[in-house]
């Protein structure tokens, strides 16, 4: 932990300050969100289609509005996207906790989505251009501080809903409008035409730099490359707490078994994320890190599909362990892939935006994989009720990590073909007589 607190000190404040608004964006984020469908449903009675379309109507204002921010950011610079993107969620998480008629509730689920989709972008940009030479080792202490407040949010959020949801929902609107202000004062402005090769970043039409990156055809099929990581990494939301809970119950057992699948997960990445990253470094070019990283992800899926060759116990002892140690191992695995892949992953959109329009970029990629998710949790579902009513407990494991292993092929033939070295940035036209 000493090592890890001097590797941050080693840069400069603005990238330091931004790990620390990662660490506390996710903490009032994840303070609140996995308790607002027991609130809807429950203190508020809504049906269930309207709680999902509630929860996805922000899933869809973040996701379908990533590139605009993006493209905002690098025309008018990071740190005001940052600010505007901490005030809006300030806003959304307060309502969240005090209006109870639908339009309200849309409006204010809106707002907290398009909120991340204005902050992602800039940030990521902002951390990319201030790191420098250093940006693989930076995004991996940035992953760090990610994961940090993922683990420790729901936990707070358990404490304060357990005395009120209200109370939830003001601690978390505190915590990012304290945000707000600390970027305010404390964050340096950085615009993208600071950056290096990038002073044209700012210029022309938006349709004209959006055609630029849409162009950009390594990028797109790194893009589509990658939504395999995204697909499988969120299964530990998905699958396999599913899975947790169909053997171990929904009883004390069964959320014990999930809770370990959760610590699993977010302590294997504080404690090894920089080793990893350090020793991948070391001994690998940034495409076949992320194709092991991939690899790594497809095959975390083996325990569970191991064993579903076992003999499922009645109870006791053994059910629990069936139900918690597969899973447990899988979403370790997991979490190392992620570890292996998620630094390079983030310099490798950069070296492929040619250090121009790098939010937008950042902004179109997370847009890709947004969708992505998407539509892989809808397969990922129909798998597991097809397996269900079939009696073929292996076909989602099979198909996840069949995934798993194309993705990575696939990560492999472009870093083979070259598609994911840099591109040289377009030299600046001079300005028309």
């Amino acid at each position: 932990m000493i090592s890890l607190f001097s590797q941050v000190r080693s840069y400069e404040r603005s990238v330091r300050l931004l790990m620390v608004n990662q660490f506390t964006i996710n903490l009032g984020f994840y303070m609140l969100m996995p308790y607002l469908a027991a609130h809807l449903s429950g203190t508020l009675g809504l049906a269930g289609w309207l709680v999902g379309l509630i929860l996805g109507v922000r899933n869809f204002s973040q996701q379908g509005m990533f590139l605009v921010g993006g493209t905002l950011a690098d025309r008018f610079g990071y740190k005001p996207l940052i600010i505007a993107g901490c005030v809006l969620r300030t806003a959304g998480f307060a309502a969240l906790g005090f209006v109870d008629s639908l339009p309200a509730l849309l409006a204010a689920s809106a707002a907290t989505g398009l909120a991340g989709a204005l902050f992602n972008p800039a940030v990521r940009a902002y951390l990319a251009a201030d790191a420098g030479e250093r940006r693989v080792e930076a995004f991996a202490l940035f992953n760090v501080f990610y994961q940090a407040g993922i683990l420790l949010g729901p936990l707070v959020g358990m404490v304060l809903t357990g005395i009120d949801f209200r109370v939830t929902c003001l601690t978390a609107a505190a915590v990012f409008a304290v945000l707000s202000v600390v970027q305010i004062r404390a964050l340096p402005p950085r615009r993208a035409d600071d950056a290096r090769d990038g002073r044209d970043a700012a210029r022309g039409s938006v349709l004209s730099q959006w055609r630029d990156v849409v162009a950009n055809r390594p990028f797109l099929l790194f893009s589509a490359a990658m939504i395999g990581s995204y697909v499988l990494s969120f299964q530990v939301y998905l699958a396999l707490p599913l899975e947790v809970r169909r053997l171990g119950g929904q009883g004390e057992a069964g959320a014990a078994a999930v809770a370990l699948l959760f610590a699993v997960s977010g302590l294997s990445t504080i404690l090894g994320q920089t080793k990893v990253t350090a020793w991948c470094k070391a001994r690998m070019a940034p495409g076949q890190a992320l194709a092991w990283g991939l690899f790594t992800m497809g095959v975390a899926f083996l325990p569970l599909l191991l064993a579903t060759a076992v003999p499922e116990p009645e109870g006791g002892a053994g059910r629990w362990l069936l139900a918690a140690v597969p899973p447990a191992l899988s979403a370790l695995l997991l979490a190392l892939g992620t570890m292996i892949a998620y630094p390079f992953e983030m310099d490798t959109i950069v070296r492929l935006s040619g250090d121009r329009l790098v939010a937008t970029h950042y902004g179109l990629y997370n847009t890709i994989c947004g969708v992505g998710i998407t539509l892989g949790n809808l397969l990922t579902g129909a798998a597991l009720d097809a397996a269900r009513a079939a009696g073929m407990s292996a076909l989602p494991w099979c198909a996840l990590l069949a995934l798993g292993l194309v993705c990575a092929a696939a990560l492999y033939g472009l870093h083979r073909t070259g598609r994911l070295a840099a591109v040289p940035a377009p030299r600046a036209q001079p300005a028309a007589a």
